[in-house]
């Protein structure tokens, strides 16, 4: 099991290596397959996480060894990704001046700026910051086995791996085509993600492009 944390910062040099799609080999999304070169798959499990610390001991020494079982079962290995980014609040205050702007009330409107302000400074002092948490299934296969097998693998893989995480009271969800890719734009792109977030039209068309091929 690989754990790899990821916090939006790429080193310059990585930055001169060409496309993100170029960096990771990565040929095409179909549905929640992702392929990569070499005959190599994977899909991406998006889950939710576990306050550990509010749990009793019990609960704790039950969520370890729910965890050690669910590890030892696995007969393949998976990867862990951490991505970790600061909230952009940017658009939840300017929403606020709008209300505050349209309230008639001078006590809604007064309320409304006094928490606009205290937003402002608790961001301006503290880092707000999200996590979210993912799985990767991967699948290496030789020339041997098309698609479809790959993906069938896959399946089976990516199943046993969700019913072993919904056992630790964790909620998950398959990532596909169109999220896996805006997945990957958010990595290597954060500060273009942040300015300009893919439309649906651009991702359908890059999903296009992906699948057939294309540089």
């Amino acid at each position: 099991m690989r754990i790899l944390k990821l916090n939006n910062k790429l080193e310059p040099a990585r930055r001169q290596n060409g496309s993100a799609k170029a960096q990771i080999s990565m040929k095409g999304v179909q549905e929640e397959v992702l392929s990569l070169s070499d005959k190599r798959y994977c899909s991406i499990i998006e889950t939710s996480s576990v306050n550990f610390e509010l749990k009793s001991e019990d609960e704790q020494d039950a969520l370890i060894e729910t965890y050690q079982s669910f590890l030892n079962g696995l007969g393949f290995q998976i990867q862990i990704v951490i991505k970790v980014r600061e909230i952009d609040l940017d658009h939840y205050l300017d929403d606020l001046n709008e209300r505050s702007k349209k309230e008639s009330h001078a006590v809604y409107r007064s309320q409304i700026e006094s928490y606009a302000t205290f937003v402002r400074g608790l961001v301006s002092v503290n880092r707000i910051l999200s996590r979210n948490f993912y799985v990767i299934v991967p699948l290496e296969l030789d020339s041997r086995h098309d698609f479809e097998f790959a993906r069938e693998q896959l399946s089976l893989k990516t199943e046993i791996v969700e019913k072993g995480l919904m056992r630790l009271g964790m909620n998950t969800r398959e990532l596909r085509g169109i999220e896996i890719i805006n997945l990957f734009y958010s990595f290597y792109n954060p500060k273009q993600a942040k300015s300009q977030p893919l439309t649906d039209g651009v991702m359908r068309l890059m999903h296009t492009v992906l699948i057939g091929g294309e540089a």
